[in-house]
């Protein structure tokens, strides 16, 4: 048990804005600071800091808390361990007590690491204190160029090339040799166990707070039998496609300079840092995978792809990036020189020439891929053909409608191909990737539906939540405000009248419901409801009023960001109850007229769906009215407080726009703006 005034000195010293910048890029918005959620994937931030409260909340996913709150979900910790987690980052002494269930549990949570952090010591030690270490091991190093800075900043050793050196020194200290076996630091075979790592440099794996989670060793001779790298397994610790080389070491770089540099080897990492790149990470040899692409896409967007320079480098530089591209990474290539890779190239050429090389080298990957296929195809119209196809796939790839188009233009341009031609295999491309993972999804709901049957399980509504005995949502005054920790509800003054925003609320509901009802239905050619509504949304820089619906709404635009319009199913049979209970309610009425629509807005909703087109775009027109009226009527406010000239001017300007909107919108819909 930790003592409450240590805890109230450990949240004292643990300031919201500096604990949350160790792992999210942070931007300052007026009195908050604003990023890209780490909890869930979003292309728009929507994960807001405020130092002033000392809280932070998602208006995406919906979690909020404070600094110890924040390291519990993001390090998956409990709350003991994110207090001792804060407190050693602050020095913050704890002391201990005698109590043996914390123990306990403390000794299973942390025994992972302090094992690694153990071998760690020990590898450290066998490189510098022994004759073997110093001559192979440090010798390596050494002519590798690594200085003794960069030695001890990447905490590199040596293994022994003894069978159980490192199993003699973990039984002296006492560990648990289970520990050992499962974190793969030693072997065993017919009863008889041995280190797992011998005669090789090792190169430790941490993970983005600097723990150790995992060992890499690389052979020195030339044993063909013999791997050239062996990792450590998978363990609890560590996960191998959610963490990259070096990210601990980079992660400030990477935020500070908003860029991420992608090597594929451990020396080409630390080359790099020596040679003052810091914002480098490696792939460590494998394809990246979704969770390595999201912890990098937490730093920075932009992202810069080294490839060695040869043919196999070139051909490696076209596979495996069409997820980044599906991540809306602004992704770039650059290929050294022939016959270089990062590590040699940075090592003989320094910083200044590196920075050179790439300032005028490193391409847009979708304009690079262009380039070297129709190096490749000359007039051959088959091959040509073909590449164009490649190209399309990778086009397809893009999230953003805006950046996409973009390309798809350039494209059109390089290749000689009709703009038309190109968007209309693009969209075959999507729609067919939205058709497979509808079935899956139809196949997992399906499967769902047959595991409730036979479990007969019906899970309970949530706690104080706002559900009638008929499972109906009726929000209440809270769904308005941003949630604040409990000691903050006493004090909390609502500003917002509910009332007033029921209308806008409805056409919400109304957005929402033909998402779920008709969003793989075409509403132009082509173009299906869901990106039409979202479009419309994110073109207008507008956003969901109920949080309940902004939820779902970030459902739906996370899915169409990675090419997927989300069935019905998907929100029915959510594991989140609110969300599975709203949608249910929402997909079950037929469109819910406000009191006298009909005669007052001349909205007309029919049950059955079969104008679901003009239905959809009134409601949207509408939406978008009320938006840009309620604007109009807080400029109007603004201007009669104002005294500033230029401010007033610039005010005067917006108001201009906004009236010139209303005028277009209600010219649509055939009403008269007063």
């Amino acid at each position: 048990m930790i003592p409450p005034n240590i805890v109230e000195s450990i949240q004292d010293a643990a300031d919201i804005e500096d604990v949350v910048s160790d792992f999210v890029t942070l931007k300052r918005r007026g009195a908050n600071m604003l990023g890209l959620c780490p909890f869930h994937n979003e292309k728009t931030p929507s994960f807001t800091v405020s130092p002033t409260k000392g809280i932070f909340k998602c208006f995406g996913c919906g979690k909020a808390g404070n600094s110890v709150g924040f390291i519990m979900e993001h390090e998956q910790l409990s709350y003991p361990e994110a207090l001792r987690f804060l407190a050693n980052k602050y020095n913050i002494e704890i002391p201990e007590f005698n109590d043996d269930s914390a123990k306990k549990a403390k000794q299973l949570n942390d025994s992972l690491y302090l094992l690694n952090e153990f071998a760690q010591a020990e590898y450290i030690k066998n490189m510098l204190e022994t004759d073997e270490g110093k001559s192979v091991g440090l010798g390596y190093f050494k002519e590798r160029g690594f200085i003794d800075k960069t030695i001890e900043k990447f905490k590199l050793g040596y293994a022994i090339n003894q069978s159980q050196a490192l199993l003699n020194r973990i039984k002296e200290a006492g560990y648990n040799l289970d520990y050992a076996l499962k974190l793969g630091l030693i072997g065993q075979k017919d009863n008889r166990q041995y280190d797992f790592l011998r005669g090789r440099v090792i190169f430790p794996i941490h993970s983005l707070s600097g723990k150790v989670i995992a060992f890499a060793g690389r052979i020195l001779t030339n044993d063909k039998k013999q791997p050239k790298y062996i990792n450590s397994p998978e363990t609890p610790i560590y996960i191998k496609n959610k963490i990259l080389y070096g990210i601990f070491q980079a992660k400030k770089s990477i935020r500070q300079l908003d860029n991420c540099y992608l090597v594929e080897g451990y020396t080409d990492v630390i080359s790099m840092h020596q040679a003052g790149i810091e914002n480098v990470v490696a792939s460590s040899g494998t394809s990246l995978t979704e969770g390595q692409i999201q912890l990098i896409k937490r730093f920075t967007q932009n992202i810069t792809v080294l490839y060695d320079g040869d043919a196999a480098g070139i051909k490696a530089a076209l596979r495996g990036t069409d997820m980044l591209l599906s991540a809306d990474m602004n992704l770039k290539v650059a290929v050294l020189p022939e016959g270089e890779d990062p590590d040699s190239f940075v090592t003989k050429n320094g910083k200044n020439h590196f920075d050179s090389f790439i300032k005028e080298n490193a391409n847009d990957f979708i304009l690079f891929k262009i380039k070297i296929l129709l190096e490749e195809v000359a007039n051959d119209p088959i091959k040509k053909t073909k590449a164009i196809r490649s190209i399309v796939e990778s086009l397809a790839n893009i999230p953003d409608p805006i950046k996409r188009s973009l390309y798809i233009k350039q494209s059109s341009q390089l290749l000689d191909v009709e703009e038309h031609i190109i968007i209309s295999e693009v969209n075959k491309q999507q729609q067919l990737r939205i058709k497979n993972y509808q079935k899956q999804k139809e196949r997992e709901a399906r499967q769902a539906e047959r595991a409730k049957q036979q479990t007969q399980y019906q899970a309970p509504p949530p706690q104080n939540s706002n559900f009638d005995s008929d499972g109906n949502y009726y929000p209440d005054e809270d769904d308005y405000d941003i949630p604040l920790p409990e000691e903050a509800f006493e004090n909390k003054v609502k500003t917002l009248n509910v009332e007033a925003n029921k209308y806008i609320h409805l056409l919400e509901k109304n957005l929402i419901r033909a998402m779920l009802l008709y969003g793989d239905k075409e509403i132009e050619e082509e173009v299906f409801v869901i990106p039409f509504v979202i479009g419309n949304i994110l073109d207008s820089e507008l956003s969901f009023d109920l949080p309940i619906y902004k939820q779902i709404f970030n459902e739906f635009l996370n899915g169409l960001e990675n090419g997927e319009l989300l069935p019905q199913s998907h929100f029915l049979n959510h594991q989140n109850q609110a969300i599975a209970q709203v949608s249910t309610q929402i997909a079950s009425d037929v469109a819910e007229p406000s009191e006298n629509w009909l005669t007052k807005h001349q909205v007309i909703v029919t049950p059955d769906g079969k104008h679901y087109k003009k239905e959809v775009k009134e409601i949207l027109d509408r939406y978008k009215l009320q938006k840009i009226t309620d604007l109009i009527s807080q400029n109007q406010e603004k201007l009669k407080h104002l005294k500033d000239d230029t401010a007033i001017i610039e005010v005067l300007q917006v108001h201009q726009q906004l009236k010139k909107m209303q005028t277009e919108i209600s010219k649509r819909l055939g009403l008269v703006v007063i």
